[in-house]
């Protein structure tokens, strides 16, 4: 049985989730999960390229 502490821990990864907040992390794991030669993208400059990709491709979102 889960404890309210697990639940509250699930929640709060299911927001972050569902919020964006843990897409540099998501990255860091796919670019080296994906063998990619050379080094990350520091959080600044994903978060940049990411801001800059959603400008010009703009899709379905709130605002």
């Amino acid at each position: 049985m889960k404890t309210v502490a697990q639940g509250l821990r699930g929640f709060g990864a299911y927001m972050r989730s569902l919020m964006g907040a843990d897409a540099y992390q998501r990255y860091l794991e796919h670019f080296t999960s994906t063998g990619h030669a050379g080094p990350a993208m520091t959080e600044r400059e994903f978060w940049r390229d990411r801001m800059d990709r959603q400008d010009n491709n703009p899709q379905g979102r709130c605002c």
